[in-house]
């Protein structure tokens, strides 16, 4: 008689009882054990292994039991299985179909103490697939059933569970305050009303060392929090609308039964200003200048930069920066801060340089050029270039694979593929996938910023400094007053409130030479000089050559 090797597996979708001595997986178990020893006669054995799935939902098939069942039928270990019913094996059709499929492949059957099924026969498959049909639109009932419970109860403002925020714990279906936990939340808000920046609180509070309380997650039991908040964290209570004592369920706000922590004053400031900084300003300086290298952009080391920005006023200035300075809340030695618009435009003067020679570009790509397309290629490249060099999103992201920070040199790894596409040429059998240009920049310190600096000193993209040309304008005019000679140097210090070596410092700029000025309002000074340094580091000469010299870039 052949032995038929038989495994038991029992599921329970709650948790509710399982403590228990004799449990509803107990009771399963007993009563397929009785049905494999009833069929003793046939050599059926019951394998002494145990798959038991307490407390998880037969709506899916991560299980743990279940995936152990399913690598001894794999491993030809079972011969088959036997389950108090098929939904305890499944309650989804497809899921069905599925074990179906893995019990077919190694030769497996299945049965059902209380619902006799023969899986060998379509009579059979009907049969279960019937069966599953209601099984499955048991379990939608329920969840839609579910689904309205839960909007009723948010309808009267009670707690559908969960770990509360900040600030809360749990009282029945209510929310009681932790007062030491709420003053942490008053005072986020209050912080965010003086700074409006989120930033700002977030740097404020790891600086004086406030951070997220040790909480017990409800359900697991685990601890968290007892580390700094983060900007997103600091952004979610901001937003958060039990602090205000409100549920807000599928677009509709209804009073909460809890207290509220926050004053509706304040709530309704705190949302006013939130809203103008996502709505307004920014999102529209966003879509006007959208960074060109995020997610295209690393370190040295290989590690993705982060776009992000600072605003001053209604100025909106982008950078790329390490995940250390970014998350750091500053400027980190570790890290670099490379100002937006210079690595952009570096990479697409180097791409647009590149296209100046096609037959070099497509030699050192791999691509094929025929003689025939000599001449539509000249033309196609001059196109490229132009809109590479005007930054053309579209253009330089399809053909940027990689762009590479290093302290003396940035490396951008252009896609062959696409290149060729924009070239129309073909790539030849050994072409690589990307090809490697080298731009002679390098990375220089400048305040708390890294600069990109070239050959000669001079920043790779023209970037007007708006305070200096104030600057110049005020030494200008302070100059006119005093040549007028109705004041001195201390009368005009003292009408203009401020102090006479400012004063002074500031008067040089009256002197500058013509050429000077004019790099001054083109933006195109020597890196590093700023309205800072020249009116604080910066000893400028009275010789217009020598200031030249001094403040231009080397020609």
């Amino acid at each position: 008689m052949k032995r038929v090797r038989c495994a038991i597996y029992t599921r329970k979708s709650s948790e509710e009882g399982l403590e228990q001595d004799f449990n509803s997986l107990d009771a399963q178990r007993e009563a397929c054990a009785a049905y494999v020893l009833s069929q003793a006669s046939e050599g059926w054995t019951l394998l002494p292994e145990i798959y038991d799935d307490g407390g998880i939902s037969g709506g899916t098939l991560e299980r743990p039991a279940l995936q152990r069942l399913l690598a001894d039928v794999a491993g030809g270990r079972i011969d088959t299985i036997v389950v108090y019913k098929v939904d305890r094996l499944t309650r989804s059709l497809l899921d069905f179909s599925k074990l179906v499929e893995a019990f077919d492949a190694a030769g497996t059957s299945f049965v059902s103490v209380t619902q006799s099924f023969n899986t060998t026969t379509s009579m059979g498959r009907l049969t279960l697939n019937m069966l599953l049909s209601f099984a499955q639109f048991e379990r939608e009932v329920t969840a839609e059933r579910i689904r309205d419970k839960i909007a009723a109860s948010k309808a009267k403002g009670m707690w559908m569970g969960g770990t509360p925020p900040l600030g809360y714990r749990p009282d029945g279906r209510s929310l009681a305050i932790v007062e030491e936990h709420a003053a942490i939340v008053r005072d986020i808000f209050a912080r965010y009303i003086a700074t409006g920046n989120v930033r700002l609180v977030a740097e404020q509070l790891a600086r004086e060392g406030i951070g997220a309380p040790v909480r017990t997650r409800i359900g697991s039991g685990k601890a968290f929090g007892g580390v700094v908040f983060t900007r997103g964290q600091i952004h979610a209570f901001l937003k958060c609308p039990a602090y205000v004592s409100e549920v807000h369920h599928n677009g509709h706000v209804y009073p909460a039964l809890h207290t509220a922590i926050i004053d509706r004053a304040t709530w309704d400031a705190v949302q006013h200003r939130l809203d103008t900084h996502v709505r307004g300003e920014r999102r529209a300086a966003r879509a006007a200048s959208p960074s060109l290298l995020a997610g295209l952009i690393v370190d040295a080391a290989g590690v993705p930069l982060i776009a992000t920005h600072a605003c001053k006023g209604k100025v909106r200035y982008r950078y790329y920066v390490s995940r250390a300075v970014h998350h750091g809340g500053g400027d980190n030695e570790a890290g670099v801060r490379i100002p937006a618009l210079e690595i952009e435009t570096a990479v697409a003067r180097t791409i647009s340089r590149a296209f100046d020679d096609p037959l070099a570009l497509a030699a050192t790509l791999g691509l094929i050029v025929r003689p025939a397309d000599i001449h539509p290629l000249t033309k196609r490249s001059v196109d490229v270039a132009r809109h590479a060099a005007k930054s053309d999103r579209a253009v330089l992201r399809a053909m940027i694979a990689r762009v590479r920070i290093h302290d003396d040199a940035v490396e951008i790894d252009l896609a062959t593929a696409a290149v060729a596409a924009h070239l129309q040429l073909s790539a030849g059998s050994e072409a690589l996938a990307v090809t490697t240009l080298h731009s002679a920049l390098r990375l220089t310190r400048t305040g708390g910023a890294v600069r990109l600096v070239q050959a000669n000193g001079c920043a790779p993209a023209a970037v007007v400094d708006v305070s200096l040309i104030g600057l110049v304008i005020k030494a200008r005019r302070w100059w006119g007053v005093l040549r007028e000679g109705e004041l001195g140097l201390v009368e005009l210090a003292a009408k203009e409130r401020i102090s006479s070596s400012y004063l002074t410092r500031v008067l040089r700029l009256a002197f500058l030479s013509p050429a000077v000025v004019d790099a001054i309002l083109a933006g195109a000074l020597r890196t590093g000089v700023s309205a800072r340094t020249v009116t604080l580091d910066t000893i400028i000469p009275a010789c217009w050559q020598q200031q030249r010299m001094l403040l231009l870039p080397a020609a």
